[in-house]
């Protein structure tokens, strides 16, 4: 009787995975990698190349955004994003990437995160124009308010809601607590259970405290993990400074097939190169995801116009794929681990090449950084979580304790054990939100492009930004943070 059951159960399984393998396999190997790339082509030509012309602007409003007398300040905000979108994906991601598709993913990863960049803006600024305030005026935001408020959809706002929490508030903090134990298990063979009780008692520290804490923890750790990481990075490009010309050609060449047309055969094709460039940008700066607006819609911008935090969020895209991800990729390239015949794969790829450029201590810088890419996605996972638990709540606190224990709970559940087909669920419920976030995002283009040039009109005339409702006629029936009704007119922005 039991080993009919197993039995049952093993095929049930089997065909759960069957199913939800196909329906990721449709979302991320084809539908959503066209329509994110259309989209941020859509963004970067309606915007006139604004990542490119407001570059060094973007870089001046982060630095005003560390300037704010209460609230959340744009500056942590960035860096709690930041915590969310860096990750393992950008050391094992990378590494994928390269085998997968060669040099000439780099280059179309590259490309991804220069359209990524204007739709980052786009929903970071629609957050900030549909922001309102919590019970404890605190600032709340992203797709799920911009869906109800900006389209009357609020069916649309919860089952994005849904779809991120089952994601990111679950099954992802689950993933990245295993990926922090096995990680500690396999290098110094301690125990899981015990390493994930360390991760649930640390992550309850900062989860327990709410937003606000969590911004200021990213603030000091992401800038911390990052600047180690580049160092490391830099040292072993520096080592072989005279190797870097040389694969920044290869990079180049081997995007567009010149490499193995002139080697006379075709290692990868250019649409190897392609794909895997592409979804290795996708994934890792979650630009058109909808994820990130929910933390940019926390912040006190400054200057005083929600396009300020399209700025912020638009590095955060460029320092996610264009600076982190090339750093493990010139890691890699540069040590040569590629060429030799015992090369390892996913994250033991760029684990050997630091080993063989500077020696087996790297396994502890590589542990630490680990834990620190690993434990810092936890709880900024869980912010994004929060946010929408309170939109399906009316912005209110209840359930939110409820919540967080379960949280903690998946956290040590993930440290613990393995299961597949929770994993598969939530790429395939990210590919839901993905999809419905990006349906929102072109239905409102005009009024986020119109916010847009708003901004860049007033500083074009020499004007410190504001936001002024009565020139969005679109806004003037909604109650948020950006547009009161005249019976509220008087309350504080």
């Amino acid at each position: 009787m039991d080993a009919t059951i197993n039995n049952w159960l093993a095929i049930l399984n089997k065909q759960l995975m069957d199913i939800i393998g196909d329906i990721n396999g449709l979302l991320w190997g084809h539908l959503l990698v066209y329509l994110l790339v259309a989209v941020g082509i859509y963004f970067t030509f309606r915007l006139g190349f604004i990542q490119i012309r407001q570059f060094r602007h973007a870089i001046s409003v982060l630095k005003k955004g560390r300037d704010v007398e209460s609230g959340i300040s744009s500056y942590q905000i960035f860096c709690t994003s930041m915590a969310a979108r860096v990750g393992t994906g950008n050391m094992a991601g990378v590494a994928v990437a390269l085998t997968v598709g060669g040099p000439g993913a780099i280059f179309w990863m590259w490309v991804m995160a220069l359209l990524g960049m204007a739709t980052a803006f786009v929903e970071s600024t629609l957050a900030q124009v549909y922001k309102v305030k919590d019970v404890d005026g605190q600032y709340r935001g992203g797709p799920a308010y911009y869906m109800e408020q900006g389209l009357g959809a609020r069916w649309m706002g919860t089952l994005f809601s849904i779809c991120l929490i089952i994601a990111f508030g679950l099954v992802f903090n689950a993933v990245q607590a295993n990926t922090i134990t096995a990680a500690l298990n396999h290098s110094f063979e301690i125990d899981r259970k015990y390493v994930g009780l360390a991760i649930v008692v640390c992550s309850a520290f900062f989860i327990m405290g709410g937003l606000k804490s969590i911004a200021q923890a990213s603030a000091r750790i992401v800038p911390i993990m990052a600047v180690g990481y580049l160092a490391i990075a830099c040292l072993i490009v520096i080592m072989n400074l005279s190797e870097l010309p040389a694969a920044i050609s290869l990079i180049v060449k081997s995007a567009f097939g010149w490499q193995e047309a002139a080697a006379g055969g075709v290692a990868y094709t250019i649409a190897q190169a392609m794909q895997s460039g592409i979804a290795r940008g996708l994934f890792s700066n979650e630009a058109g995801m909808g994820s990130a607006a929910n933390v940019a819609a926390s912040a006190t911008p400054n200057p005083n116009h929600p396009a300020s935090q399209g700025f912020v969020q638009m590095l955060g895209v460029f320092a996610d794929t264009i600076v982190i991800c090339t750093a493990s990729a010139a890691m890699i390239m540069l040590s040569g681990v590629m060429d030799q015949p015992d090369a390892a794969s996913g994250i033991g790829l760029l684990q050997q090449a630091l080993t063989n450029e500077l020696g087996s201590w790297t396994t502890y810088f590589m542990a630490a950084a680990i834990i620190l890419f690993c434990f810092t996605s936890i709880i900024a996972n869980y912010s994004y979580a929060e946010t929408n638990i309170m939109f399906l709540n009316g912005n209110t606190k209840k359930g939110l304790f409820t919540f967080r224990i379960i949280v903690l709970a998946m956290v040590l559940f993930g440290s613990i054990a393995s299961l597949p087909v929770v994993w598969n669920m939530a790429d395939a419920s990210m590919g839901m939100m993905a999809l419905i976030n990006i349906a929102a995002l072109v239905l409102l283009s005009n009024l986020a492009i119109k916010v847009i040039k708003d901004y860049e009109v007033q500083v074009k005339n020499g004007q410190v930004p504001t936001f002024d409702r009565s020139k969005f006629p679109e806004l003037s029936d909604l109650n948020g943070a950006w547009h009161p009704k005249p019976d509220t007119a008087k309350e504080s922005r």
